[in-house]
């Protein structure tokens, strides 16, 4: 079976997702084909030789909607040979992109992918595409169904976490974040968004808040009481996990993720398609896979797919030098690091979504790039990758440094 190689990984820096964030007058389409058409200018590649993109989008409406990477690749020029598909596995769709593609160069069918995703969240808004799982009682009553916010503040208080242990994870992820930036950590894979004269619109992450401290965090109320109380979901969580008294509500907007816009593609290739294209592979993609999990609490879905994946590879949790695990709330990666006893150093060690933002289909592919950057950084080997997913899934991938 030929090996998925990764030749090149880069993102748009994330913007604020509302009205007044510098890229909210950038279409989706032009934020997807900035990032495909840096794919191609950095390598001077030849687009003949790519097979297929992949990109995942979560809100596909309106002008997210009817097969936005197939619109991307023509807007970035990549030539009306090549095809593109969007796909949707709500937050770890840009990571399972890169999954795809790889799998098309693993099985021999495609020598050269592109996987990534893209999403606009001041110009689409989260949930603008509705969908069943919330709303219809026949699966909405048998999964339990609760908000994300809630499912949170229930992994918080199942597994201990208090007010001050989420506030000081997201202290700290603002402080890491900043500090990347600071020491140019990103440069490899952040490429500026620019208008249709070519002037920068962004450059740097900046939805960043990295004054932020544990006094000013203590000063937010929780965001999650009111649907939690009086929209009855605090019920539904105790009935689905009796053990429970009380639901204690810790998250809000400081350390919860951030809604931001943003694209981000990875272009990956067998040793063949790399050979053709005059490139030399700075990763392998060593193994993913992906995993459902309990669907009311939700997002405890990286520990039970990584628990899988480390199975499947034939490796311990201690093969892997660094984890990305994106931080939709700061329970969900205190709960990781608590399940495996890691050092809290060896995970999001740039930071993560707390302090940048999470650009839903986006940010998986974002996190393959961090990961790849911080391994090069540090002359580390090999890095996993995790995102949580609504309905209670999971999807990770390890990729090795060549």
């Amino acid at each position: 079976m030929p090996e998925a190689y990764i030749y090149d990984a880069v993102r748009t820096p994330r913007g604020r997702g509302k009205d007044d964030g510098s890229l909210h007058e950038v279409t989706t389409l032009q934020l997807a084909a900035g990032a495909l058409r840096a794919i191609k200018d950095r390598s001077n590649l030849d687009t003949h030789l790519i097979d297929d993109v992949i990109l995942g989008c979560v809100d596909t409406v309106g002008e997210s909607g009817s097969d936005i990477a197939r619109a991307s690749a023509l807007a970035a020029g990549l030539g009306e040979h090549v095809p593109g598909v969007q796909i949707n596995r709500f937050c770890a769709s840009g990571l399972d992109a890169v999954n795809f593609a790889s799998a098309q160069v693993m099985s021999g069918q495609h020598e050269m992918a592109i996987g990534g995703g893209v999403e606009s969240m001041s110009r689409v808004g989260m949930g603008a595409e509705g969908g069943a799982w919330p709303v219809d009682p026949s699966i909405a009553i048998s999964a339990y169904f609760m908000p994300q916010g809630v499912s949170a503040d229930l992994i918080a208080t199942k597994y201990g976490f208090s007010r001050d242990d989420v506030d000081a994870y997201a202290v700290e992820s603002q402080k890491r974040a900043a500090a990347s930036w600071q020491e140019d950590r990103f440069r490899k894979s952040v490429v500026p968004v620019r208008d249709i004269n070519g002037v920068t619109i962004l450059d740097r992450d900046e939805h960043m808040r990295p004054s932020a401290d544990m006094q000013s965090l203590a000063a937010l109320k929780p965001s999650f009481v009111m649907m939690g109380e009086q929209g009855g979901f605090d019920a539904v969580a105790i009935q689905r996990y009796p053990e429970i008294e009380a639901i204690n509500h810790v998250h809000h907007a400081g350390n919860s993720s951030g809604i931001v816009d943003g694209a981000a593609a990875v272009l990956i290739g067998s040793a063949e398609g790399g050979r053709k294209a005059g490139l030399k592979p700075r990763a392998k993609i060593r193994a993913f896979c992906n995993i459902g999990s309990e669907p009311a609490i939700m997002l405890t879905g990286p520990v039970d797919v990584t628990r899988k994946l480390l199975a499947r590879a034939g490796m311990s949790i201690r093969d892997i030098d660094l984890f990305e695990v994106n931080e939709a709330f700061a329970s969900v990666v205190l709960r990781f690091n608590q399940a495996f006893d890691l050092d809290p150093a060896r995970v999001n060690p740039c930071g993560g979504a707390i302090a940048m933002g999470h650009p839903l289909g986006a940010t998986g592919a974002m996190l393959i790039s961090t990961a790849l950057d911080e391994l090069e950084r540090t002359g580390k080997s090999t890095a996993l990758i995790t995102l949580c997913i609504g309905a209670g899934m999971g999807t990770a991938t390890i990729i090795e440094r060549v």
